[in-house]
């Protein structure tokens, strides 16, 4: 990929005017094809899972135009797991944690003016909604482009790992006040810095050339679209599927690093969603609980459409029967934020009201997960489930797990609009699920939705359609009838073309 020759301004200040104030003109496209780059944290096409079945369906839904992938991933020796569409043109890795030869060069004075004013973004983040000004968001957003340009033309690894940017960093937080309560050493600013350097590695490649960035959750993969903005004036589309900065919120509580470092870090996720969102030329959440996420966060209506995913139903035949014994089904992979642990305490409730009761749990471990599914087993075997709780693995067909079983459940403590839930339902299996993210919306009045990590209110909707067989069969009828009426793939193809539309109108 070729770009455009880049010559850095003298001044920061001016890098960042011309970054917020002056629009840039993107080349004349044509107008049958639109370059579209989907650009995802890890998933497509190297993982399975929601956000990839997604991404799959929406290039191969849109024939008519050209993908790129963007991917961030660990190592960047990742192999794809999935068949590549036909229109999809090429697969970009960028690794985010592989080690680096750092070449230290003399940074410009607009480069540590940059770095300063990111820093303090980090430290002190402005407020969210009426009392996030205009200001604060632009500063941060000039920073940052302050960073990526230079990226572009020496070293970023560098430069901010160097002596003079921890002193820098150490010298903010002191401005700032910080030490009152949280002391900085520099063990804890070498950390920070460190693995914040990972995180803006978007910023060192080169931009992609494209129509329209089409971001499969914020965070990270923002960097790779304000990048394109910022090169080549690509229009941003953001599509959450789960809360990206509520989920960073929620992994960040067991993390073993110090308090300063989790404030640094905390502060950069929730500093780069709301730039993220402010920068979207379109938001199209996956739910409305999404959409309340990103207003609180700084986005505007009028740039909203909520967009629910779809499936389509031939692949997700109702079922003609029913298992001989009473038998609860978890799709998913084992990962901490599907809470495996209240679905397993819920089940040894459920065994003592139902003794023939059956867990049957499909999807893969990520090998991340390895010591979260060790626990999940441990507590398996604690509570005396070994022979009637069993982990299956990843299944070929997750029709055939659906159909496996009387009901689906779902226990996660975040998501957005689970696939899992409405393929489920497309077969006619009522589920009880946690209300989080747009769980709620998807399953309407068709199935059971209880507060996250109420293992006894879990319990008790199992028990109740798994003994009132009318309830149970009513109820998969209307959840079948409910996704054929609103959660279909083709209706989410085509909103989706509308909304690639609009943005480039």
């Amino acid at each position: 990929m070729t770009t455009r020759p880049h010559t850095p301004l003298k001044s920061w200040r001016a890098i960042g005017r011309a970054s917020v104030a002056d629009p840039v003109v993107p080349r004349q496209r044509d107008r049958r094809t639109t370059r579209v780059a989907m650009i995802s944290e890890g998933t497509y096409p190297h993982h399975f899972g929601g956000v990839s079945v997604w991404m799959d369906q929406l290039i191969r839904g849109m024939p008519e135009h050209r993908f790129q992938v963007v991917a961030l991933t660990v190592t960047g020796v990742e192999k794809s797991v999935w068949e590549i569409p036909d229109n999809l043109d090429q697969v970009i890795n960028i690794p985010l944690w592989t080690r680096r030869e750092r070449k230290p060069d003399r940074e410009p004075q607009w480069f540590v003016d940059a770095h300063a004013t990111f820093l303090r973004a980090l430290i002190r983040p402005a407020e969210v909604r009426e009392r996030w000004s205009q200001q604060g968001r632009e500063a941060f957003l000039q920073a940052l482009r302050g960073l990526f340009d230079y990226a572009q033309i020496a070293d970023l690894t560098a430069a901010l790992t160097s002596n003079a940017a921890i002193s820098r960093l150490m010298d903010a937080w002191h401005q700032a006040g910080m030490d009152i309560g949280e002391p900085l050493c520099l063990a804890d600013a070498l950390t920070a810095a460190d693995l914040i350097e990972h995180m803006l590695r978007p910023l060192s490649a080169p931009p992609v050339e494209v129509d329209i960035c089409h971001l499969a959750m914020n965070g990270l993969a923002g960097l790779v679209a304000l990048a394109a903005k910022w090169r080549n004036g690509s229009k941003i589309v953001l599509s959450e599927h789960g809360v990206y900065l509520r989920e960073r919120y929620l992994a960040m509580v067991n993390e073993d690093v110090p308090h300063a470092v989790k404030v640094l870090l905390l502060n950069f996720f929730r500093t780069l969603a709301v730039a993220t969102y402010h920068s979207a030329d379109l938001l199209a959440p996956h739910s409305n609980y999404n959409r309340r996420w990103a207003l609180y966060n700084g986005a505007t209506p009028a740039r909203m459409r909520t967009m629910y995913n779809g499936v389509d139903p031939a692949d997700f035949p109702a079922a003609t029967g029913e298992p001989d014994v009473p038998t609860i089904v978890f799709m998913g992979r084992i990962d901490p934020l599907k809470d495996l642990h209240t679905l397993i305490r819920a089940f040894s409730l459920v065994k003592a009201e139902v003794p023939d009761a059956r867990l049957r749990m499909f999807g893969p471990i990520p090998e991340v997960n390895q010591d979260y599914a060790a626990s999940c087993r441990k507590l398996v075997d604690d509570l005396g489930l070994t022979d009637s709780a069993v982990f299956e693995g990843r299944i070929a067909s997750q029709v055939d797990a659906y159909h496996a079983g009387h009901i689906n459940v779902l226990t996660s403590i975040s998501e957005g609009f689970p696939y899992t839930i409405v393929e489920a339902m497309a077969t006619g299996r009522p589920p009880v699920c946690t209300n989080v993210g747009g769980v709620a919306e998807a399953v309407g009045d068709a199935g059971i939705v209880c507060a996250a990590r109420d293992h006894v209110a879990i319990a008790a909707g199992c028990v109740k359609l798994l003994t009132d067989h009318d309830l149970r069969r009513r109820l998969g009828v209307a959840a079948r009838e409910r996704i054929l009426n609103n959660f279909t793939l083709a209706q989410s193809i085509e909103a989706y073309r509308s909304v690639y539309e609009e943005v480039l109108a």
